[in-house]
């Protein structure tokens, strides 16, 4: 299994503090969420996209200005692509993804695997014939649109709801307990350059049963090297489900697990202005909370049109609710930018401290990032700190425990049992000479 990448282009540190954030003020603000959102350190600011409405000129002007991201609603999902068996149609979701490329958004595949919105001859399978077909469908899309979509939402929805934490009882879950596992595993084999997300509905608040049986589920993916990279919090603001106090502690929660947070169908009963800011400054808080997706352009195109839950009225008009989001997005920090920077060294003759050494073995450089491999002689229980130089991140880390400074360009690693070496993946972000250097190594 190739190394996967936790982030995807101009990624930022691991976890940033969960607590109150000091921003500066951006002199020459942008007028757009999407601008806005790439100046948070290159983030996404998205929505969901219907083929059907892009004919509409109203409809394409504000998606067209609006937005770097687009998640089709439901031109991907299993009965739009292969409503035989055997049988693949790609028609509307092309016209999606060849639309939103040319114009330099990024596209969201949703979904791969879902209990719901199955084609009538995938809900009568059952058993090894059923997990034949899933598996097969999801190699088949993930497959035709390789190279198109950064981020696959490879399975959807497949826990319940209430105080159980169990999963949803479907016939995908009949086939067995590791479905989730073996559609992840295949997604990757059909394209190792997408990021593979779960994505799920009321797990946003972190006390709660639901959230909390999915964060044990990536937990463990990432303990045992299943490929799963981010963490979808669709985040339907309604009813029982209305923006927890706690939802920056979900998102943080989930990125110390080494995975991407998104928000990936938000939307809001009445748009409330403090309810969407929340969500917003919730957000640019957690480093690793890399894309934000409204589901939808107007109230007029929303599932639930009725409760006005989006950033645009009906007629296209800006409601308060948008300008509360630029407000938010604009007075939001870059962390690719902090304040002050790591200091520079030397990264293969670096300086003891205590009674360690730590040398450093440069690894696999791709296009984009480079593994570094670190070992550490003369402790068993060690702990080093590591600097690298802006604008580049480390995005993935193995075999340690790190933990990150407030600049988020300083990493330090904690032996965690698995050995004295450990190694990370430092995404370059245009910076393609700089190499991390190790500051100290200290015995514990």
């Amino acid at each position: 299994m190739r190394l996967r990448t936790a982030v995807v282009v101009s990624t930022v540190g691991l976890l940033a503090a969960a607590g109150t954030l000091v921003f500066a003020s951006n002199a020459s603000a942008a007028t757009t969420l999407g601008a806005s959102a790439a100046e948070r350190g290159g983030r996404y600011f998205g929505t969901a996209v219907a083929a059907s409405r892009l004919n509409d000129s109203a409809y394409t002007t504000i998606l067209n200005r609006e937005f770097n991201q687009v998640t089709p609603e439901n031109e991907m999902k299993i009965d739009a692509t292969e409503p035989q068996q055997g049988q693949f149609s790609y028609g509307n979701a092309d016209r999606i993804v060849q639309y939103a490329t040319s114009r330099g958004m990024k596209v969201r595949g949703h979904t791969l695997a879902w209990h719901s919105q199955q084609p009538g001859w995938m809900q009568n399978m059952s058993g090894s014939a059923l997990r034949q077909a899933i598996l097969n469908h999801v190699t088949q899309v993930a497959t035709h649109f390789r190279g198109q979509v950064t981020w696959w939402d490879v399975v959807n929805e497949a826990y319940a709801d209430g105080s159980s934490g169990a999963r949803r009882d479907s016939n995908l879950q009949r086939t067995g307990n590791d479905w989730i596992e073996a559609a992840f595993r295949a997604a990757d084999a059909a394209d190792p350059n997408a990021l593979l997300c779960y994505n799920d509905y009321n797990i946003d608040n972190w006390n709660d049963a639901k959230t909390q049986a999915v964060y044990r589920m990536v937990q463990d993916f990432k303990s045992r090297g299943v490929p799963i990279d981010c963490v979808g919090l669709q985040s339907h603001f309604t009813g029982g489900s209305n923006y927890p106090s706690n939802y920056r502690t979900t998102l943080s929660s989930f990125a110390a697990l080494g995975v991407d947070v998104h928000i990936t169908e938000l939307d809001i009963r009445n748009a409330p202005t403090s309810a969407y800011s929340n969500v917003v400054n919730d957000c640019l808080a957690v480093s690793r909370c890399r894309v934000i997706t409204v589901w939808g352009i107007r109230d007029s195109d929303s599932w639930r049109s009725s409760e006005s839950p989006l950033l645009f009225d009906g007629s296209g008009n800006k409601k308060a609710a948008y300008n509360a989001v630029l407000t938010a997005l604009n007075n939001g920090s870059d962390p690719g930018n902090p304040t002050t920077p790591p200091s520079t060294g030397n990264p293969t003759t670096p300086p003891p401290s205590g009674s360690c050494t730590a040398s450093v073995t440069p690894g696999t450089v791709w296009g984009d990032r480079y593994n570094t491999s670190v070992t550490v002689n003369g402790a068993s229980n060690w702990s080093v700190v590591v600097a690298i130089t802006s604008p580049q991140r480390i995005s993935a880390t193995w075999s340690g425990s790190p933990s990150w400074d407030s600049s988020g360009y300083v990493m330090t690693m904690r032996s965690n049992g698995s050995g004295n070496t450990f190694g990370f993946t430092t995404m370059m972000n245009g910076n393609s000479s700089a190499r991390p250097q190790i500051r100290s190594c200290t015995a514990s």
